[in-house]
Parts: structure tokens; C-alpha cells; sequence
């Protein structure tokens, strides 16, 4: 038997690396790299990871689904960072 039972990380394209880890820090506390090789940094979440790949254009697709302790505050601190919100709880990064 094969069964899906979690994730283990989310792959995400992104135009620019640190400007990517930067608005991360601007919304999380303590944000930790598993690392960086390249064009990849490995943005640690508990035991799984986001993998941020700096490409020259990145798809403008999909989305990331984070579960995080305080939505509130996650919330105001992505509107205080200056992300465009969509609907009450999404928003895109820049």
C-alpha cells in the first residue's frame, strides 16, 4: 500500500533569493536556513522545509498553504511588509 501521510517540502521559484528569505524574516520570527547550495536556499519549518530556487523567470502559479500559530498577527505583519492581499487571508509575496 502507498498512502500520502504529509509533506516533506515545497519547492517554490522565486525572481530573487535573499529578497525571498527577507520577506519571510519581515512576517516570522526566527526564521531558519537548513542551508543554502547555488541558487537554493532551505527555509527549515519544523521538520519539513520550503526550497526557494532563484530563477530568471519564475511560473506565477499556485500557492503555499502554511500553517502557523498566530493568523492575526501572521496577517498583520504581511500587510505591514507591503504584500498585495487577496481576499482575507492570502496574499502574494513580492
Amino acid at each position: 500500500m502507498a498512502r500520502l501521510i504529509g509533506i516533506n517540502h515545497l519547492a517554490v521559484e522565486v525572481g530573487d533569493l535573499d529578497d525571498a528569505i527577507a520577506f519571510f524574516e519581515r512576517i516570522f520570527d526566527d526564521v531558519q536556513l537548513r542551508g543554502r547550495a547555488g541558487n537554493m536556499a532551505f527555509v527549515d519549518m519544523g521538520d519539513q522545509f520550503v526550497a526557494l530556487e532563484s530563477v530568471a523567470r519564475p511560473v506565477s502559479a499556485g500557492h503555499i498553504g502554511l500553517v502557523v500559530d498566530d493568523q492575526a498577527e501572521t496577517l498583520r505583519r504581511a500587510r505591514e511588509a507591503g504584500t498585495e492581499m487577496i481576499g482575507s487571508h492570502d496574499f502574494r509575496d513580492p
